[in-house]
């Protein structure tokens, strides 16, 4: 009998030295056991003072009703500017709506079928890649996501060199790169802490030169007449409707940098937990094998409709592993939440790993139970308290794009592959750019 995952360590009490070391080492490790029953908790230290807000009306007044009041913290651009520059993920105000009005047609949804022939030949040379025994499931996801990326948006696949040094440098940059950087946090006040080690900074230099050399090129490819018809050129081509003007070659790096942040990691950390899950539990696991063997060999757009069980695996995934687990706004007037002052200033932190495990608001919170969201509760929660993508004008352009993908390459490799947990490998989930296993997440595969 296979053992449920385990939960992150949920210590009761954690002074604020105790706290900064293990927040240090682990975000997710720091949070307390009280902070998954609680709708609002406030933190006060001599550096910053923010609110955990976990009420479901409280996170719809910051994402959605009241957006222009709560912008994207400072203290988080600061601790990925190495790497993404003025992205759409950091940017603020008009110049964050200047970019989405340029990003967002090239991920409607005739975008999206348009791609899917990109995501299936993915799918196809990750099953090649693919073969039984023991693997380490995590870098498994993530060349396929990577290659997903490079086909969709630049036409090639992760064997080009280019993508292939990309994806190399990305891995490395990663796992040294913390969610929240902690010195950016303890910034401010007159003191501004060294924020990034050489290290980061020299990696974060070659990707965007790697990233740069590919968007010369398509630039190039594009005044020539020769460009392939995929997302790269249609957002280098999209002119801003209340402008005219487009991006030059510095916005398109910096966008690109968070495609494939977003696209890559996201993607890469959802399908290796959705692995997991499924391997802990093998009677779901054949239920989805069995779905997935019902498509034809190789799958078309409207076949996606017919993945009803994958998709809420998928979907259980992201609840139980969202692949962002905190998202941090910033108070821009006095504010009043659940009777406490909120000041000008203040950090709004939303956790989707709290309010995916809220204890008040999901039935088993900590559960793997795909078929909760075909219950009435468990749609109230899908729609008051599931934002693995956040919501709100600022949610994800890329949230429908993950989806499909997710979906299509979780049914391509179990329809294939039966999963099965490594005894003495149990995964502890830790915040990196994205949820990664502390040492990866170890699988059995077979042949079926």
């Amino acid at each position: 009998m296979t053992r449920p995952p385990k939960p992150v360590p949920r210590p009761d009490k954690v002074s604020l030295i105790g706290y900064m070391r293990r927040f240090r080492s682990d975000i997710l490790s720091a949070q307390p056991a009280r902070l998954y029953r609680a709708r609002m908790a406030e933190f006060r230290t001599p550096f910053f003072h923010s609110f955990l807000v976990n009420e479901p009306d409280l996170v719809r007044l910051v994402l959605q009703d009241r957006p222009r009041d709560f912008p994207k913290s400072d203290r988080v651009r600061v601790g990925l500017a190495p790497l993404l520059g003025q992205s759409v993920f950091v940017t603020n105000g008009a110049a964050w709506e200047r970019q989405r009005r340029i990003i967002d047609p090239a991920f409607e949804g005739g975008r999206l079928r348009d791609t899917f022939p990109a995501m299936v030949a993915a799918g196809e040379a990750a099953l090649g890649r693919l073969k039984p025994g023991i693997r380490e499931i995590e870098a498994v996801t993530s060349h396929a996501a990577a290659d997903v990326i490079f086909r969709t948006l630049f036409s090639i696949a992760i064997e080009d060199e280019t993508a292939g040094a990309v994806f190399h440098a990305f891995r490395d940059y990663q796992r040294s790169q913390p969610l929240l950087n902690l010195a950016a946090l303890l910034a401010g006040r007159g003191w501004r802490p060294r924020l990034h080690g050489r290290q980061t900074r020299a990696t974060a230099r070659r990707i965007r030169d790697l990233i740069e050399g590919l968007t010369q090129a398509r630039a190039a490819a594009i005044a020539a007449g020769i460009a392939p018809d995929d997302l790269a050129t249609q957002i280098m081509t999209t002119r801003d409707p209340e402008t005219g003007q487009g991006f030059d070659a510095a916005d398109m790096v910096d966008q690109v940098a968070i495609f494939f942040l977003a696209g890559h990691e996201t993607s890469a950390s959802a399908l290796a937990w959705a692995l997991y899950l499924l391997a802990t539990h093998p009677e779901a696991q054949d239920r989805v094998a069995q779905e997935a063997a019902a498509l034809p060999e190789r799958p078309e757009f409207s076949d996606m409709r017919r993945l009803a069980l994958t998709r809420d695996v998928f979907r259980e995934a992201l609840r139980l592993y969202p692949p962002v687990p905190m998202m941090v706004r910033e108070a821009t007037r006095a504010e009043r939440f659940r009777d406490r002052d909120v000041p000008p200033g203040a950090q709004i932190v939303i956790s989707p790993w709290h309010l995916h495990r809220h204890e008040r608001i999901w039935d088993r919170p900590d559960a793997f139970d795909p078929g909760r969201f075909a219950t009435p509760e468990g749609q109230t929660c899908l729609r008051e308290a599931f934002i693995p993508f956040s919501a709100g004008p600022r949610v994800c352009t890329g949230a429908g794009f993950a989806m499909v993908e997710g979906v299509l390459l979780l049914a391509m490799v179990l329809r294939r592959f039966r999963f099965a947990p490594v005894n003495g490998c149990v995964p502890v989930p830790v915040a990196h750019l994205t949820v990664r296993s502390k040492h990866g997440i170890w699988l059995q595969l077979a042949r079926r």
